[in-house]
């Protein structure tokens, strides 16, 4: 999930009970629910590098132990710098600070488990991958039900308000202005905002945060189970109704739709192609064809050799359902690769690539 997603987790966390265990709780949760994501430093590197190490080492069950115990250092250094620099006696407690950094770390990973990105969560031991295919990476109904008790309780100072207002503008843009979200989304999310703001001028809210903490979290647990097991009911939809069509697929993505919870967009692999379907349960006609069928491409030893160039080693590992493309050039082969969780056509999308063979299908550098 996204970054903002995470940190609300962390932040809505803090404004239970837990946040009075020890001193830096608050911290420990909010961090630890980030800190996993420490590995989008690749990013700023290179492309193929990021797929490669993205969700793996910092998202598997080794980084689950690790993680925590050097956020609770880190913290209880912290602690002691600032005790001896105002005269008093570390206050911070070990135990309840590894605790809470476990619970917030191990929230990350389980989070991001729930969209088509997917997540290694064995990792270093495994390197398998496990997709919910349940939650678009980003997310508003997450935002709203993980916004509420955190905005009522840091929006006390004009400073706190001001920042909250500009965070709710951006994101109003960001949903309202996404060709993708409909527009019953767009308003509905309008209507969340308003909520939110009119909870926070209740006088009586000041009073009840961590109340509306503890009903955030369950309200949050029931959107992602109803979610997970909507995807479900939609993979075995569209199975029952290939099944009248004489047509049996090697592999259905449930891919869940930008905001909309009564939605997926749903890709079938055949031995040949893929093929794009909707599942819409507010429609008529609730499962229909979206977008002409893309040729898989057969892999070969040509597609093999491709696969093989160190510049796709990120690529070839991430790959969920990969399509390719081969043509012959004057000196070999050109292989297009791409995924089509995020591309339509070949040779596009995230992760894309080239690579050039020559006739002995050798890489040729780029």
């Amino acid at each position: 999930m996204d970054p903002l997603a995470h940190t609300l987790a962390g932040a809505t966390l803090a404004e239970t009970r837990l946040k009075e265990l020890t001193p830096y709780s608050a911290p420990a949760l909010i961090l630890g629910a980030n800190a996993p994501d420490i590995d989008a430093v690749t990013m700023f590197m290179d492309r193929d590098l990021s797929l490669w190490f993205r969700r793996g080492w910092t998202h598997g069950v080794l980084a689950m132990v690790v993680l925590p115990i050097v956020l609770t250092l880190l913290l209880l250094l912290v602690d002691r710098v600032i005790a001896r620099l105002r005269g008093r006696e570390p206050a911070a407690r070990a135990g309840p600070l590894l605790g809470l950094s476990t619970l917030a770390v191990v929230s990350h990973p389980l989070l991001d488990w729930l969209n088509i990105y997917g997540v290694r969560l064995l990792m270093p031991f495994d390197g398998k991958w496990f997709y919910g295919d349940a939650l678009f990476i980003i997310d508003p109904w997450l935002w709203l039900l993980l916004g509420s008790s955190v905005v009522v309780a840091h929006s006390a100072s004009k400073i706190g308000v001001s920042a909250w207002l500009a965070l709710g503008a951006a994101t109003t843009m960001l949903i309202t202005s996404f060709d993708g979200a409909a527009l019953l989304v767009r308003l509905l999310w309008c209507m969340g905002v308003v909520a939110i703001i009119f909870l926070r001028l209740d006088g009586r809210s000041q009073g009840r945060i961590r109340r509306i903490a503890n009903f955030s979290l369950v309200a949050t647990l029931l959107y992602i189970g109803f979610m997970v097991t909507t995807s479900r009911l939609a993979a075995r939809q569209v199975v029952a109704w290939l099944a009248e069509r004489d047509s049996v697929p090697l592999e259905i993505m449930p891919g869940p739709a930008p905001g909309n919870p009564f939605r997926r967009d749903i890709v079938v692999a055949d031995a040949e192609h893929y093929h794009f379907l909707e599942v819409n349960w507010l429609s008529t006609e609730s499962i229909r064809f979206t977008y002409p069928s893309i040729d898989r491409g057969r892999e070969s030893p040509v597609t093999r050799a491709a696969l093989a160039a160190p510049q796709v080693r990120g690529l070839n590992n991430w790959k969920r359902l990969p399509a390719y493309r081969v043509q012959k050039t004057e000196n070999g082969y050109r292989v297009s690769i791409s995924d089509v969780r995020f591309a339509r056509r070949v040779g596009s999308g995230l992760g894309a690539a080239v690579v050039e063979l020559d006739r002995d299908l050798r890489v040729i550098s780029p």
